[in-house]
């Protein structure tokens, strides 16, 4: 039997005349962990939606042979019956059923016509065991976190009798702690048999894992290598990725710091369902013209929380504190008021929070700041279709016009509309959370020189970041958070990640 469990050849696939894969050819050997890296827009998840079906053959030219015989998926269904299994960065579970009802979802367990749940209940959990997630399988899915979800669709994929995982971004969302748990599950599934294409942007996960790694670019195939290669090294992944080297991964900036622009004093949020329950304590701190400041903390630390409880009351109950913008105390109780006094903030999830999905570029541009572009009420569309057209070509983003939808975007130039939309309002002071989340190496690099700009422009730029090589190489001043409080101030010269860690994980006194 042949080694090479998968072989697409020459696959080409076409959006409205815009090519996104164009020649693709790769090989898969069994039992092996493939990675497929590559900028946002290169290919990737087209490629495994060619491979499983939800591109159904004939709608794209090109063939594809799985454990040597040609096939012809038609649906997602199709390439299940063969045991290829896709799990999707968007999780496919059902938020109120039980992790037992999803994974044998539309797979039920029967006996006489009807449902075994003693016998549908007793597979879970033996799947549950496999992956390691020791939970109830009654429980409802809405109760578990990103980390477990993920869990309960390898679990799901099992129950298929999987031969081909394919894992779309499995970690994006996760802590580290749950990324180390996932990649340590694919590492054991990988010691069983079976075939795994891991799709990310995470490099240092990749080396990890890979044993062999597959580069796209512009919907080409540039190489293959091994990852256990002494050459196959970040900095070699990366040039094939972008077609060039990024010595800095920041670009260059001289900071011109003004004045204080904005201060919060004493800031304390109670959380919207459990009121007793305080997720922001005493928080203060203060950001000026022309300067970034970071916000450094682990999952839950209340980094968000306190962002988004700033930006207009948007999280939260019983907030208490004080805003000033240039040394006058502010108003901050509305999300319109927020806007109108210069405050723009970037929601960490941007297809949830910011931005309409299955609307324009245009309609996404001008979301923020409407008032600006009517006259006696009505929307002067052809001042908006210019404006959110020029933004179009100032951030680079990808995209033949901006009548092109949002959502069929990569995720780098999805950040780029959600930046548009947020400049485009006018504001003094910019809050970005998680701005590079999901986003490749040079979608990244892009968006920090916007950053960049912001600030070189005088605003008053506040980044929040999980990735601390990020925040450091960012930032001019640097605030940690662990519990709700603020815990250090690290100026830029003094921030190491070892320093960053020792506040962020300080507690409670």
């Amino acid at each position: 039997m042949s080694n090479v469990i998968l072989r697409m050849v020459d696959i080409s696939k076409d959006f409205s005349g815009v090519k996104a894969l164009d020649g693709v050819s790769m090989e898969v050997e069994r039992g092996k962990v493939h990675a497929i890296c590559g900028e946002n827009g290169a290919g990737k998840s087209t490629l495994m939606k060619v491979l499983s079906g939800v591109y159904p053959a004939g709608s794209f030219d090109g063939s594809i042979e799985f454990e040597g015989e040609p096939v012809a998926f038609r649906s997602i269904n199709d390439s299940e019956h063969l045991g290829i299994v896709i799990i999707h960065q968007e999780l496919a579970l059902s938020p109120y059923l039980s992790v037992a009802e999803n994974i044998f979802l539309g797979n039920e367990i029967q006996n006489r016509g009807r449902i075994d749940w003693n016998r549908t209940n007793r597979e879970a959990q033996l799947l549950l065991a496999r992956v390691g997630l020791d939970e109830n399988p009654a429980t409802k899915i809405l109760e578990l976190g990103v980390g477990k979800q993920q869990l309960v669709e390898i679990a799901k994929a099992l129950s298929k009798r999987v031969k081909l995982l394919i894992l779309d971004e499995p970690t994006a969302a996760l802590n580290d702690e749950d990324s180390s748990h996932l990649l340590g599950l694919i590492e054991q599934l990988r010691s069983q048999g079976i075939t795994c294409i891991i799709i990310s942007h995470k490099l240092k996960e990749i080396l990890r894992i890979a044993d062999t790694v597959t580069i796209l670019r512009d919907g080409k195939t540039i190489e293959t290598l091994d990852s256990h290669s002494p050459d196959t090294t970040e900095r070699r992944i990366i040039r094939a990725m972008v077609g060039r080297d990024l010595n800095n991964m920041f670009p260059p900036r001289e900071p011109h710091i003004g004045e204080e622009m904005f201060r919060v004093e004493n800031w304390t949020v109670h959380h919207p369902v459990d009121v007793g329950r305080t997720v922001v304590d005493d928080a203060s701190f203060s950001v000026r013209a022309g300067e970034i400041v970071g916000f450094a903390g682990l999952m839950g630390a209340g980094r968000t929380e306190l962002a988004m409880s700033i930006f207009g009351r948007s999280y939260g109950t019983d907030i208490s504190g004080t805003a000033y913008k240039n040394g006058r105390q502010v108003n901050l109780r509305t999300v319109d008021e927020a806007i109108k006094n210069g405050l723009a903030y970037a929601t960490e999830d941007r297809k949830r929070y910011g931005l309409n999905l299955i609307g324009d570029i245009t309609v996404n541009v001008s979301a923020a700041a409407l008032s600006r572009l009517t006259k006696l009420g009505v929307i002067d569309r052809n001042r908006e279709y210019k404006v959110a057209d020029s933004y179009r070509h100032k951030m680079n983003i990808k995209a033949p016009t901006v009548a092109s939808i949002t959502g069929k975007l990569s995720g780098g130039n999805q950040q780029k509309v959600v930046l548009s939309k947020w400049i485009f309002s006018g504001p003094d002071i910019l809050i970005l959370d998680e701005p590079t989340r999901g986003i490749d190496v040079g979608a990244k690099y892009e968006i920090y020189g916007i950053i960049n700009e912001l600030a070189a422009q005088g605003k008053a730029v506040i980044v929040i970041s999980s990735e601390l090589p990020e925040i450091i190489g960012l930032a001019d001043r640097i605030y940690t958070i662990s519990e709700g409080r603020i815990t250090g101030e690290v100026a830029r010269e003094d921030a190491t990640q070892e320093t960053l860690m020792h506040y962020m994980t300080a507690g409670r006194n």
